[in-house]
């Protein structure tokens, strides 16, 4: 009986949590890209690499863009090590472009970095 009120409770607090904030979980996923990719060659001046994915800010020419890249066992399946994707390092990011016409922000499907390229996403085109 116990473990059915905790159970319960923990979902409830779960499911509130979710009803809570659309916009981070709208966010996951693809449906704040557009269709078809573009692709980006810059060099990465920032790159915050973890869970729920990594995000790098890339100078591309004379504009600054957010490329959000896949989760830790995502890059590493890709082949992708964190060197590779530290400051410095120049890449070509394949991938969907934030919606927000305002925005400078992708998710990457594939990488190209010193000519190899890096699948993120196999199953996306």
């Amino acid at each position: 009986m116990l473990v059915k009120h905790v159970f319960g409770s923990l979902l409830g607090g779960l499911l509130l949590i979710l009803a809570t904030v659309p916009g981070a979980l709208a966010h996951h996923g693809w449906s704040w890209t557009e269709d078809g990719n573009i692709e980006l060659t810059g060099v990465i001046t920032e790159a915050r690499l973890g869970n729920p994915h990594g995000r790098l800010t890339v100078q591309v020419e004379d504009e600054q863009w957010l490329v959000e890249v896949g989760q830790p066992w995502r890059n590493e399946r890709a082949g992708l090590t964190d060197q590779m994707l530290s400051p410095g390092s120049e890449i070509t990011a394949i991938g969907q472009r934030s919606a927000d016409a305002d925005e400078r922000r992708m998710k990457a499907e594939r990488m190209v970095i010193d000519g190899k390229e890096y699948v993120l996403y196999p199953d996306r085109d």
